[in-house]
């Protein structure tokens, strides 16, 4: 009598739920990867309608409502990591009314042989004041590239909503501090370089 079993086949499915498996794996795999590129703007954009953290919300209106009698100083913060710039505010600090529109003024100068582009990233202190302060035109709202040796002057057009006059976490404060950080912009530097006339930058003599 001979030993030797039979050796069974699979079930004619296994192959079949194998495939199943790793196909379900990979789309796991996949949509884990998208969301990991995903978060960093959408907390952006999160960050910028909410005011979360300290950051200035973007405005497509300008203030409604009466302008207050309550005034708030508004310090000017700027600073640049890894680009080859000098960046100051053309004006230390304004004193506005909340409600009122302000305007300010801020100058880049690239300081090397070849066009730089970079982007400005931004916030407020105290945190709490994120939520209302917000921004209708500014040179942080795209990429900038300067020339080399140029310098050039960007306005920034700001207000403060009424509200946060009345906010028990902010009524108490007169005044805040805006700031700004010019980083090298992910995308690759075009090769002619100009500012966005759509942000009001005017090429001047370089420093």
């Amino acid at each position: 009598m001979s030993l030797t079993q039979p050796i069974s086949s699979p079930p004619p499915g296994g192959q079949r739920d194998n495939r199943r498996v790793a196909l379900w794996c990979i789309a796991v795999l996949v949509l884990m990867t998208a969301a990991g590129f995903a978060a960093v703007p959408m907390y952006r954009i999160f960050c910028q309608r909410t005011g979360f953290g300290g950051t200035v919300s973007r405005a497509t209106t300008g203030p409604t409502g009466a302008v207050l009698a309550q005034k708030l100083t508004v310090t000017f913060d700027t600073n640049v990591r890894g680009l080859p710039w000098a960046f100051t505010p053309d004006q230390e600090d304004q004193t506005i009314n909340i409600g009122h529109t302000g305007l300010a003024f801020f100058t880049v100068t690239n300081r090397s042989d070849q066009p730089e582009t970079g982007h400005a990233v931004y916030n407020v202190t105290p945190e709490q004041a994120g939520a209302y302060f917000h921004k209708l035109q500014c040179f942080c709202f795209t990429d900038q590239t300067i020339p080399a040796h140029a310098t050039i002057r960007f306005p920034v057009v700001y207000f403060v909503d009424q509200q946060f006059a009345s906010d028990p976490d902010t009524k108490g404060y007169s005044d805040v501090t805006l700031s700004y950080t010019f980083y090298p912009a992910v995308k690759s530097a075009t090769k002619t370089a100009k500012a966005d006339p759509g942000l009001g930058g005017r090429p001047g003599a370089a420093l």
